[in-house]
């Protein structure tokens, strides 16, 4: 039997799993025809293939061809076609995702101890994997000829292949978007958290809006709030800088795409999937509500949830309004639709937070503004969902309690109202 095990590369714990009893060959990529789908935006749609050379054997040997535009690297060492040892580690492209090739025979073991076992190695072949990856590119004099011009890495060597500008040891190899507050760049970190290099997001703060005093404070509030964090839900945090008058905060990267977008661009999802994203924003708001003092998000909205691409799972973005709870009222933050009553006036509680996840639905359900189906309701302002084909009335009785004007009146926890949403699945 062959497993595949997704590997988490800061953590080095795995992320999923896959197992062929009897296949002689496996077909990773991003396009959905693959034996292995990983929708990540470095791999290729038919990236990889692993062929038994001798299926008659029943340990056979297995061979790589890859496919890939952006290369494959097989233990450190880009390659095109080669043999497949036991435990080999293989990643998809420079900084992308990593996978453990394990040769298993078809026993039983005891969960703990192989658990323990799968850590173990994977700990060891992911230090392997990049040590051996930097030497090699270290000592390169490739031309880099041949890549395509969207390649972020050399095929060749592994190196980038165009940096904007460096800054301290960070390559910027791409702006991800630029704004009133600063710039976001794609970087890489040659160096790496404990030798391992990776692609990073590198957050820029202007040098004029270092003079605006609220701009800077919510700027530094991300970073600390980051910082104080550990959830899989949440973008690790890596570095916080001044360079030349410019404050910089360097973050994981999310390969993936904002539900806003992602709406935008396919349209309504089914019930199914939005309440299942919306039960995994409970659970990152249940940890920031667990906080001693909790943590208030305070703007919770579909531009702030992004997906995982090979996972499906939601990360929280933007903790530059984070605010601890039982602090002097401040400035009122919050996107319009998405912000509680008591949010607008500067007082948040963490059911504010909670209250966001109806209008969230209602955008997930409709592609449209949920202000749209806003209206008065006797003395209130409330949601109005019933002609809503695809929500049904028990979610619909759901979206009516957590954006109820008054907090006491909502689902007092992230855990009640996850609850009361896999009730509707």
């Amino acid at each position: 039997m062959v497993s595949l095990t997704l590997l988490e590369p800061q953590q080095k714990t795995p992320l999923q799993q896959w197992s062929f009893e009897n296949s002689s060959i496996i077909r990773i990529g991003r396009a959905a025809d693959n034996h292995v789908v990983l929708t990540d935006s470095l791999v290729s749609r038919h990236h990889l293939e692993l062929r038994q050379v001798d299926s008659a054997d029943n340990g056979g040997g297995w061979r790589l061809v890859s496919q890939g535009t952006n290369g494959t690297f097989l233990n450190g060492v880009l390659v095109i076609q080669s043999s497949l040892p036991d435990n080999s580690l293989l990643q998809l492209a420079q900084g992308g995702p990593i996978l453990q090739f394990q040769i298993q025979e078809v026993t039983v073991v005891e969960t703990g101890v192989r658990s323990q076992q799968m850590q173990a190695t994977e700990e060891n072949a992911v230090a392997t994997v990049y040590s051996a990856q930097a030497r090699a590119n270290s000592s390169s004099t490739c031309t880099h000829e041949g890549n395509s011009p969207n390649n972020l890495f050399c095929i060749h060597c592994g190196q980038p292949l165009s940096v904007q500008q460096k800054i301290r040891h960070y390559q910027v190899l791409r702006t991800l978007g630029q704004g009133g507050m600063g710039t976001t760049y794609l970087a890489w970190d040659a160096a790496g958290l404990a030798g391992i290099p990776q692609l990073l997001v590198l957050k820029q703060m202007n040098a004029d809006m270092v003079k605006i005093a609220k701009a800077q404070e919510l700027f530094e509030r991300e970073a600390y709030t980051l910082k104080s964090l550990n959830h899989p839900g949440i973008p690790k945090y890596y570095d916080f800088f001044v360079e030349d008058g410019k404050k910089y905060l360097a973050m994981e990267l999310i390969h993936g795409q904002d539900l806003e977008k992602r709406i935008f661009t396919n349209g309504p999802v089914t019930p199914s999937q939005a309440i299942a994203w919306m039960i995994q924003t409970c659970d990152i708001l249940d940890y920031l509500h667990s906080q001693e003092p909790p943590l208030i998000h305070r703007d919770i909205k579909p531009a702030n949830l992004m997906v995982r691409s090979y996972l499906n799972r939601i990360v929280l973005l933007d903790f530059g309004a984070v605010k601890e709870i039982g602090t002097a009222p401040g400035t009122r933050i919050g996107a319009e639709g998405y912000c509680a009553p008591e949010q607008e006036r500067g007082q948040p509680l963490t059911q504010s937070d909670l209250y966001a996840i109806g209008p969230t639905l209602i955008f997930l359900l409709t592609s449209e503004n949920p202000f749209k189906y806003y209206r008065q309701k006797g003395r209130n302002f409330r949601f109005d969902v019933a002609k809503v084909p695809t929500i049904s009335s028990q979610l619909r009785n759901v979206i009516d309690r957590v954006t109820e004007p008054l907090p006491r009146d909502r689902y007092q926890t992230a855990k009640e109202l996850a609850a009361a949403l896999a009730a509707c699945q």
